[in-house]
């Protein structure tokens, strides 16, 4: 074999050589005279002097004819090149490849022209280059590997080359796509400890469902199937078995190329037990405390996923002393005769180190100090593990950032320096939203809302809401300072008018409330957060016809014009580990809201706690509670504007009954004058005193959008209601639903669509059973 290959290379060789040769015959050595060049139509001409190494006054010699070709040739931009000489003049005679006019695509439906014409530049081949047979082959397999990583094997491209004026040629590849190529079968031989089921469960790849036109979860990828051994590797190391392997993969296409089959072969070995954990090392004299950190359980199969937690959280905890650098190796000793298992944790808390200095990376738009203000690690103070946790925390709960992520580097030169970096992508955080909510009494009612939670980068939010329903129409102004002064006090000022105004004839009556509040948060710890402020708000209630008993008896009382003046208080604490999406954690708060001047006397509040709990690495539970109660004071009556109401999207579906028109639950006082009155589908909601509202989601990414939290789909249950200060809560007149939902920051705005169905309504219930909201981000 290897004579042949020697003689092959000698005959390519000497087929090489005399190629130059007849391009360059034997000419005597002459001086060169001058220097000629022909058969150049857009090249120029000083492009063939540079290249070839032969100037007028040096002595020619077939040598340098020879390197000339050469030269010439290894620019790629001629199919011909010959030399030649008369008294003196050496002519450089030479024939131009053509030059590529266009390159278009036929055929092409699953790839944009614009991504194909890319993927063949990078190969050579564009507008204006040379034509070379030799690219336009690359260009054919760069095409079908385009395909190919589509899993549409059975592409055919079929290449015209057709002669244009002025030496040029069109391009024209013609795509025969085919059908996708789809997983017919994956098999994983070998294993015995578990079904091939529930391993094939584990796989993001499969041989298709119900959503696979959207997940495209049956078409081949390599970098996927890598990405499920990975996937099936990590489980059973999570089960005990120390020593599973995977011995081989076999991807086999079927002869039309449209079906693959898929196998795993696999040595799954014994289960181990851990019988003892143990640690050794430096462990700060601190070793009881590490050693509550400890996840992993003697007695129990060997788990991966423990000991990398249990690793992580030794490493953390150095971190918190200022050990930046600090390292834990869990070693295995291994007794094959027991199935048993010996886990020691090596700990080295290496050297104590300062923070040199705190970098922002990725903040196009958010000014450093909205970031820098946020940081509980100072400059120039030891490396703390857990502060530098809280900042991360802080900055993602500002909920401007689709990615955060922290990196330390050693400082050059040092010993006990490190520079930390805070790398952040921002998202959008700005909205011009428009919502839409389809009821089965109002139709369609539409709103309008601008926000800008990010202002000129400055942190700073500036907000626009408009309501357009034709019964409910309202105007809110609102701008929030988070940094008011330079110690974290925050500053909210709001500005709103709604107007209510149930029946759509001229002369039937409405609700106008007109108000401006400040209130002031002042941080009191990184989680803790008090507000304080007030207000002045101006009621009136336009006379006409319909106006219910309560708002006459209401005027009646206080006259059709009030004013109220109300002080505000609250706390709130924050522990949940995102603004975007949160997965952990927990927003406890009380508010309250006191009438201290005016015509009005009253006093609210509300205390409300959400918590969140991560199912999975993927998969939330969110459940919220809340109770309001209202009442008067000073012997005067609890104003009817000032009711608690319930029903529709709400936010983000907490704090309300989705499945209900908004703000049509009505207590039971309500329901009896309707009654009353003949009619239990004309029930008028002015909303009740009291509110108590439960609500429970699970979310988790959407199928086939990987680990994406700006995609998520929800369930949820909800239940509540709403009721008259005598009234007493009572479980029999609460109202629920249940449904599904779609949350989308997309990249045309976010959007929220809801769909329920009531399990438990009362009669004169005003039922949405669809809601959603959309808007375009900037």
């Amino acid at each position: 074999m290897r004579l042949n290959s020697i003689f092959v290379l000698r005959a390519v060789a000497a087929v090489v050589a005399g190629i130059v040769a007849q391009a360059a015959f034997a000419l005597d050595p002459f001086p060169v005279r001058d220097i000629r060049v022909e058969g150049l139509q857009r090249v120029e001409a000083g492009t063939v002097f540079a290249s070839i190494p032969v100037r007028v006054g040096d002595t020619y010699t077939d040598e340098k004819a020879v390197a000339s070709i050469r030269a010439l040739f290894a620019l790629g931009l001629f199919k011909d090149v010959r030399i030649d000489a008369k008294d003196g003049v050496l002519i450089v005679i030479v024939e131009e490849r053509p030059t590529i006019a266009n390159v278009d695509f036929s055929g092409t439906k699953e790839f944009d022209k614009d991504v194909l014409k890319k993927a063949l530049r990078d190969v050579g081949l564009a507008d204006g280059r040379p034509y070379d047979k030799a690219l336009v082959d690359r260009a054919e397999q760069e095409l079908k590997r385009q395909y190919i990583s589509k899993s549409m094997y059975a592409t055919e491209v079929v290449t015209t080359v057709t002669p244009v004026d002025r030496n040029r040629v069109n391009l024209s590849f013609a795509v025969t796509e085919g059908d996708t190529a789809k997983i017919k079968e994956i098999h994983i031989v070998g294993a015995s400890a578990f079904s091939e089921s529930k391993l094939l469960d584990l796989f993001d790849q499969d041989t298709g469902g119900w959503l696979s036109w959207y997940t495209k979860s049956n078409r081949y990828s390599r970098t996927k199937l890598n990405a499920d051994i990975e996937s099936l590797r990590s489980f059973y190391l999570n089960q005990g078995y120390l020593e599973f392997k995977v011995d081989s993969t076999q991807v086999a296409i079927s002869p039309d190329k449209q079906g693959m089959s898929i196998t795993i072969n696999v040595t799954e070995g014994d289960r181990f037990v851990v019988s003892k954990i143990k640690m050794a090392g430096n462990y700060l004299g601190k070793d009881d405390e590490f050693r509550s950190l400890i996840t992993i359980k003697a007695g129990e199969a060997y788990n991966a996923d423990q000991v990398a937690q249990t690793t992580k959280a030794f490493s953390d905890y150095y971190g918190n002393f200022g050990f930046a650098f600090g390292r834990v190796e869990a070693k295995t000793d291994i007794d094959r005769t027991t199935n048993r298992v010996e886990i020691t944790l090596v700990g080295d808390p290496a050297r104590r180190a300062y923070v040199r200095r705190i970098n922002v990376a990725g903040n196009d738009r958010t000014r450093d100090e909205v970031i820098r203000r946020e940081f509980r690690q100072l400059e120039a103070s030891w490396y703390d593990g857990e502060k530098i946790r809280q900042s991360r925390n802080r900055v993602d709960r500002l909920g401007y950032f689709k990615e955060i992520s922290m990196d330390t580097q050693e400082v050059p030169g040092t010993q006990d320096e490190v520079d930390l970096t805070i790398n952040v992508v921002e998202k959008p955080t700005g909205s011009i939203s428009l919502g839409a909510g389809i009821s089965s009494s109002e139709g369609l009612g539409l709103t309008f809302g601008f926000n800008q939670d990010n202002a000129f980068g400055s942190g700073n939010s500036l907000g626009l809401s408009l309501n357009t329903s034709q019964y409910n129409r309202t105007l809110v102004l609102s701008t929030t300072n988070p940094y008011f002064t330079e110690d974290g006090v925050s500053r909210s000022i709001n500005l709103a008018q709604r107007t209510s105004k149930p029946y759509t004839d001229v002369d039937s009556y409405a609700i106008r409330t007109t108000g401006a509040s400040v209130v002031f948060g002042v941080p009191f710890t990184d989680v803790d957060t008090v507000f304080l402020g007030g207000g002045v708000d101006q009621t009136d209630i336009i006379p006409g016809t319909y106006l219910p008993t309560v708002y006459q008896d209401f005027a009646n009382e206080f006259g059709y014009t009030t004013t109220a003046l109300p002080l505000t208080a609250g706390w709130s604490r924050n522990t949940t580990d995102s603004g975007l999406a949160p997965s952990t954690g927990r927003i406890s708060s009380l508010n309250a809201e006191w009438s201290v001047a005016g015509d009005l006397r009253y006093v609210r509040g509300t205390a409300q706690l959400q918590q969140y709990f991560p199912l999975s690495k993927r998969t939330t539970l969110a459940l919220n509670g809340e109770i309001s109660l209202g009442s008067g004071t000073d012997g005067l009556s609890y104003p009817v504007f000032k009711n608690y109401t319930s029903g529709g999207l709400g936010n983000r579906g907490l704090g309300t009954v989705r499945g209900f028109e908004s703000g049509s639950l009505t207590t039971t006082s309500q329901r009896l004058a309707a009654l009353a009155a003949g009619s239990s589908t004309s029930t008028t909601a002015t909303g009740g005193a009291k509110r108590v509202t439960f609500n429970a989601e699970v979310l988790s990414p959407f199928p086939g959008g990987g680990n994406d939290r700006t995609l998520r789909w929800f369930g949820f249950f909800d239940a509540g209601g709403v009721y008259d200060a005598n009234e007493s809560i009572q479980v029999d007149s609460m109202r629920a639903s249940v449904g599904i939902g779609v949350s989308w920051i997309s990249p045309v705005g976010p959007l929220r669509l809801a769909w329920a169905k009531p399990v438990r309504q009362l009669d004169g219930d005003k039922i949405q059973t669809l809601a959603f909201q959309i808007g375009t981000s900037f």
